[in-house]
């Protein structure tokens, strides 16, 4: 068995890169997945470089990848998890910046959404268990044997604070997996039981700590006690489901899922919020690229799992990287994680650890994967920096003037419409802070017509009707205040009383 490594620079310097997204604390707006999304690319262009040029110069073949990716997840998922603590029990004020502030009694780490938490705590997990057998028991020292029983659990802790039904139904995914593989004779078998009475624990008795009842808060509470129908999965999957029935052979298109729950009528019960994922990813698929591709999409996904055959593993690597497939599969069943940059990177390395080329594979083309590492990493961080950049030039209009950079303090609109990635958001502002006057209501209505595709939000469904009557098209008006009255009824009822019938 090799040696842990634990003061080996290279893979601590290739395990903060991989666990900087999963802790960035910074998610500035207009657009709050953005930044996020930038860091996880800066991520991926240093790990190639470093793939590319520090190996080499050291004349090592490639990163350690499987140690790399159980040593960044476990980073990560115990800071997580302790941020998480200070989160629940109030403490995360005095952090701010560094951690995200939350309510007593929430903990969602830096990842800003309590699903996305717990299943870094259970990816976590997976990379202990994965630990806890790069080592032989009789070499195992008790202080080894202890930190690892910590580490499981601060996870279950983490996890239980979330108040995540989809942690809880992770931690029995991962059970089920452990089972199967064969783990409960293993050394794993006292950390799933330390993980398992850790977390009840957590549900339990932390509560009461800051004055809640263990039996109506936590993840067990909330999956008793269900959503109100207007926000439930239930009333969301049935809106996508007619939806989809409406469209089932292309969709409505990519990312228009929001404007078609907007402007459909549904018979019965309607999900309350703007809809822009079917939190379910086979169903998104559907939706916007139609039934066909989704069922050609899934069956290629299925026929790839059913030749693995990932339950017949006895690899501990590749155990690990199946764990993790499983944890993000399950979790993008109730809603998108692979729209945000740490689970992008946690699926491409487990596709990684699973189809690995042999090392004397690597060797021969050597000098041509160097050359494509250090290409893709040009790229990637040319990329980020020119995104990063005109992200912050469109941002400037969505600040109060005093709070600009003082080159965007006056006629910022005009300065920043050459935007070639985000001209949405610079849109979506100029319709926000243009007065509607006579001049230009048709072309406030066209502008406010295109951005319902963008963000149909009130104050957009607000402006199409406002234009539209100032305009005599009483029929655009009538057909969106219909819809404006189901989707938005106390902004269509404020609406209604700011504009009274004549007489």
């Amino acid at each position: 068995m090799r040696a842990l490594g634990f003061t080996d620079w290279k893979l601590w310097f290739a395990c903060t890169l991989l666990a900087v997204p999963w802790l960035n604390p910074f998610a500035p707006g207009p657009a709050s997945a953005v930044i996020p999304w930038l860091i996880s690319c800066g991520a991926v262009a240093g790990l190639l470089l470093l793939q590319a040029f520090w190996l080499t110069w050291l004349r090592a073949s490639r990163l350690d990848w499987p140690r790399v990716a159980a040593s960044a997840w476990l980073l990560a998922g115990g800071l997580s998890s302790a941020i998480g603590l200070a989160q629940y029990f109030g403490l995360s004020a005095e952090l701010s910046p560094l951690v995200n502030v939350a309510s007593l009694g929430e903990a969602f780490g830096n990842l800003r959404q309590r699903n996305q938490y717990a299943s870094l705590t259970s990816i976590a997990f997976a990379a202990l268990l994965w630990w806890s057998v790069q080592v032989k028991p009789p070499t195992m020292t008790l202080m080894l044997r202890g930190g690892q029983l910590g580490l499981a659990v601060l996870l279950a802790v983490g996890n239980a604070v979330s108040s995540s039904r989809t942690g809880l139904f992770q931690i029995t995914l991962l059970l089920g997996l452990v089972g199967l593989w064969g783990g409960y004779s293993q050394p794993a078998a006292r950390l799933v039981v330390g993980y398992v009475l850790a977390y009840g624990f957590g549900l339990l008795a932390l509560p009461m700590v800051i004055g809640l009842d263990p039996w109506s808060s936590g993840a067990w509470a909330r999956l008793q006690a269900g959503d109100a129908v207007c926000s439930s999965r239930i009333t969301l999957w049935r809106n996508v489901l007619a939806l989809i029935a409406e469209h089932p052979w292309f969709g409505w298109g990519w990312g228009e899922l929001d404007y078609a729950h907007y402007i459909t009528l549904y018979d019965g019960p309607r999900f309350c919020d703007i809809l822009d994922n079917a939190h379910n990813l086979p169903l998104h698929l559907a939706v916007e690229l139609g039934v066909p591709t989704a069922l050609a999409l899934c069956g290629l996904l299925t026929i790839w799992v059913l030749r693995a055959r990932p339950w017949a593993e006895t690899d501990a690597t590749r155990q690990m990287a199946w764990s993790v497939l499983a944890v993000v599969g399950l979790h993008s069943l109730l809603e998108y994680p692979l729209w945000y940059g740490p689970f992008q990177i946690a699926v491409g390395l487990c596709v990684l650890l699973l189809w690995r080329r042999p090392p004397a594979v690597f060797m021969k083309n050597r000098a041509l994967v160097q050359v494509g590492y250090a290409g893709m990493a040009t790229f990637l961080i040319a990329a980020c920096a020119y995104a990063g950049w005109d992200y912050h030039r469109i941002s400037q209009i969505y600040l109060a003037p005093d709070a600009r950079d003082p080159a965007y303090r006056t006629d910022t609109l005009n300065k920043i419409r050459d935007t070639r990635l985000f001209q949405s958001q610079v849109r979506f502002a100029e319709l926000s802070v243009t007065p509607l006057t006579a001049e230009n209501a048709a072309a406030q209505l066209r502008l406010a017509l295109d951005m319902l595709h963008f963000s149909p939000e009130a104050r957009v469904v607000e402006r199409v009707i406002d234009s539209a009557l100032l305009l005599g098209r009483d029929d655009i008006a009538a057909f969106h205040l219909a819809r404006f009255k189901e989707a938005f009824p106390d902004a269509y009822a404020d609406w209604m009383a700011s504009h009274p019938p004549a007489p």
